[in-house]
């Protein structure tokens, strides 16, 4: 065996144990296997390590060091030197088909930020400002809404109250109410000037009763109706804002984006060995030839939200953490995130659970929490929902916390398919239509929530399923969680998909999933 094939066994024996390498330690163990067997260091070290009270995640360099005057006494007085990062993280097998040698490297950064909420957040909670914000968000998707070519001649509630008998008339208008009886679904409307009722019969076409059982609340949609001689309001179609068809935009490079979310770093259900072998395949080390040539393409990382597990954010969650400090917990996540090549651009965004306001939208996360991370490498930090341009693709990245609200309301929605909830979304053109209920909306003056610009990928998490599928011309992807089931997820029923993430080739579209559990 020679020496690179001996550290990749010891890198492999590190990995199964579910120990991660910090990056100077795997650098010095490629320098000790020049004169040193890097096998039996990192067996003893392993040894030592479970003897110990006191668990640790990652092998550090000074602890190899130690080890390795233990038990290579000849190296007591001689100073060990760190190689070269790049020799460090190509380790080979000794057959050239095996070499790992990166594209991504030579593919030239290609990020616009189009939309953070961060700069422009400034609501006070005043009764005020809550009507500016549900004037706002009417007005934004009336306009999305009259954009249809069914809907541009619309008319408010007031017409609607002045016209004669047998009059078929358009309206836009917000559901504030859903109620079921013997003869239908009335739903209590509402624009910016009167409020109503009106009845979908029983009798209505399938079409139509399919749309009113996903109706949210809060939502606001086009319909036309039948005003009866009994001046009774019929509902005959309804239609949603919706994302008009268009074709798929592609990027002109080979290149490929990770999109990842829930790592979830601090809680004792964090899949830190799982973790690890998507970082050691970003580096070539983990994978199977196919494998890692679509790492060999990743330029980008996307991370949309709950890098940590945050504190006090569940019942119970203290009993479920292994870091009870939030600074701590990021501190972590840091040593985690500085293994990943710093050729691969990293964006991120907070979560519910995350060291940001809980209301949406949130601000990016401050350099207060996320320090660590920013002393090891540079990311793009923005508020969350947030949309950027990757190679000329419009990337709405948004954590999915109304998600809940969404799956609890309309009809025929689980957990298990958030991609359909995701859909309904586009379909609204709002990313959280369902106000009071778990979801929190910050009345800000501007609703940034609203989708006015139609994206080429949506890329969601919260769910922790791991689901994708294209939607007139827009790539819908939940990119699943780095959390096994926790005990509150098993009481909700939540059966999540973790460790599969999906990778997406901007040039392809094509999704690909790469399981790591």
């Amino acid at each position: 065996m020679n020496k690179q094939e001996k550290v990749k066994q010891a890198i492999s024996l590190s990995l199964k144990a579910g120990y991660h390498l910090e990056k100077e330690a795997f650098n010095l163990l490629h320098t000790i296997s020049k004169t040193e067997d890097p096998v039996k260091l990192i067996e003893t070290t392993l040894k030592k390590i479970k003897a110990q009270s006191e668990k640790l995640m990652f092998i550090s360099k000074d602890l190899l060091e130690e080890m390795a005057k233990e038990i290579f006494p000849e190296n007591k007085e001689k100073r060990i030197s760190v190689a070269p990062i790049l020799e460090a993280t190509s380790v080979k097998t000794g057959k050239a088909k095996d070499d790992f040698f990166p594209r991504a490297p030579d593919i030239k950064k290609d990020i616009k930020v189009l939309k953070d909420p961060t700069d422009h957040i400034c609501s006070t909670g005043s009764i005020g400002e809550y009507l500016e914000y549900f004037q706002d968000r009417f007005n934004r998707i009336k306009k999305l809404i009259q954009q249809r070519m069914d809907a541009k001649d619309a008319t408010s509630l007031r017409e609607v109250f002045r016209a004669a008998s047998n009059s078929k008339i358009k309206i836009i208008c917000m559901i504030t109410e859903k109620r079921e009886s013997k003869n239908g679904i009335f739903l209590g409307i509402e624009d910016l000037e009167c409020s109503t009722t009106v009845l979908v019969p029983s009798n209505a076409h399938q079409g139509l009763v399919e749309r009113v059982k996903v109706l949210l609340p809060d939502q606001i949609v086009g319909m036309n109706i039948v005003k009866s001689k009994r001046k009774l309001l019929i509902v005959k179609e309804l239609f949603f804002p919706d994302i008009p068809l268009k074709k798929q935009r592609r990027a002109k490079e080979n290149v490929c984006a990770a999109l990842i979310s829930d790592l979830h770093v601090g809680s004792k259900e964090f899949m830190r060995k799982e973790f690890n072998r998507f970082v050691l395949w970003l580096n070539g080390k983990f994978g199977n030839e196919n494998s890692r040539e679509v790492a060999s393409l990743v330029k980008y990382i996307i991370i949309a939200g709950d890098i940590v597990d945050g504190i006090g954010i569940y019942p119970n969650q203290i009993e479920e953490l292994t870091e009870k400090d939030v600074f701590e917990q990021y501190k972590l996540a840091a040593k985690f995130l500085e293994q990943i090549p710093n050729y691969i651009e990293i964006i991120i965004i907070p979560g519910n659970h995350d060291a940001s306001r809980r209301s949406l939208p949130q601000p990016a996360l401050t350099r207060e929490y996320i320090e660590p991370i920013l002393e090891t490498r540079d990311v793009l930090s923005l508020g969350n929902p947030a949309t950027v341009s990757i190679h000329n693709l419009d990337f709405l990245i948004y954590h999915g916390r109304s998600l809940d609200d969404v799956l609890a309301t309309a009809a025929n929605m689980n957990f298990h398919s958030p991609e359909r909830a995701m859909k309904l979304l586009l379909q609204g053109r709002h990313l959280a239509p369902v106000y009071g209920q778990r979801t929190s909306i910050a009345p800000e003056k501007r609703d940034f929530l609203v989708i006015e610009q139609v994206p080429d990928i949506f890329h969601a998490g919260h769910v922790h399923v791991m689901k994708y599928e294209s939607y007139r011309g827009t790539l819908i992807i939940n990119s699943g969680a780095w959390q096994r089931q926790t005990k509150y997820q098993r009481e909700l029923g939540l059966d999540p998909t973790p460790g599969i993430i999906p990778v997406v080739n901007l040039k392809t579209l094509k999704v690909l999933p790469m399981d790591f559990a």
